[in-house]
């Protein structure tokens, strides 16, 4: 029988993962497995606390939304230990990938009966970072800017926090000159985004590269070049179904490895925690990761 531990951040959405980890924890232990607790103070403080675990041979359940999947997930990268995942946040954008259930009786037999599957992660490199793994997506330009302002509203919550802070980005944009280097090919651009995709959804629920999969070796490069305001919200509206791949205003490419510059320093972000300015790298590890799925 599995033995887990639980990392749960009590300050970031404290009571929606306490609420979520309750009801699958009495069916791990009703179920005759063995469940601990383990509460982080920080991000990096969960890193350390699964990385612990994970050299006791204990299952580790990242408690909360993407940036404590991504954070524990990177930390754990490499190392043979195994992930689990108790999705509680805003976005859950991994979790979703994964097609992962939320209802807690049929999450608690995908962690204690489900396959150990090997997931690529995402090596992130920044003149600020030296090296940070993550699984999700890496993302620089308005996005980055959108999840800064959807992490600090306190007005909205959910999907409107993450519209509202779109609407909020795309206004202030000012025209941005890409560099995107994808395994040594480099493609110039004017526009709005650039996003180095393992997962297809970010963004709380947005399917920014539908062709994206988790376990394939390769991350796929979504550019987003210039268009009027207008079509770019119209653009925003078919991220839910990945509609936007088809305009021809959004360029995909496929690759190992992806540097991203810019004409000026615009911010970019990873899984919704990292945040910095480009230049910025990420490569992609392949089947570095063990994730119950």
């Amino acid at each position: 029988m599995r033995q887990f531990t639980a990392v749960v951040n009590p300050t970031a959405g404290g009571a929606t993962s306490a609420a979520a980890l309750l009801g699958v924890a009495r069916l791990l232990r009703e179920a005759g497995a063995g469940l601990e607790t383990e509460y982080s103070h920080s991000l990096a403080h969960a890193r350390e606390l699964a990385r612990r675990a994970g050299e006791r041979g204990r299952v580790v359940l990242a408690v909360g939304g993407d940036g404590m999947a991504g954070g524990i997930g990177g930390a754990l990268s490499g190392t043979g230990a195994v992930l689990g995942l108790v999705p509680a946040g805003r976005g859950n954008d991994f979790a979703r990938a994964l097609k992962l259930p939320t209802e807690p009786a049929a999450l608690a037999r995908v962690l204690l009966d489900g396959e150990a599957r090997p997931v690529d992660t995402i090596e992130v490199t920044s003149a600020v970072h030296d090296r940070t793994v993550v699984l999700g997506s890496v993302y620089a330009g308005v996005d980055a800017l959108a999840n800064r302002h959807a992490n600090t509203t306190r007005l909205l919550r959910g999907s409107a926090s993450y519209y509202a802070g779109a609407v909020r980005a795309v206004a202030g944009w000012r025209t941005t000159r890409y560099r995107v280097t994808v395994d040594g090919t480099e493609h110039a651009f004017t526009g709005y985004t650039a996003v180095a995709a393992n997962s297809g959804y970010y963004g709380f629920n947005r399917l920014i590269a539908p062709s994206a999969r988790v376990d394939d070796g390769l991350l796929d490069v979504v550019m987003v070049h210039r268009a009027p305001r207008r079509l770019f919200f119209a653009l925003m509206n078919e991220l839910p179904t990945g509609a936007h791949v088809d305009r021809p205003q959004v360029h995909v490419l496929r690759g190992r490895e992806v540097r991203i510059e810019s004409d000026r320093a615009i911010p970019f972000g990873a899984d919704g925690e990292v945040e910095a300015a480009v230049p910025v790298t990420a490569k992609v590890l392949p089947g570095a990761l063990r994730v119950l799925c």
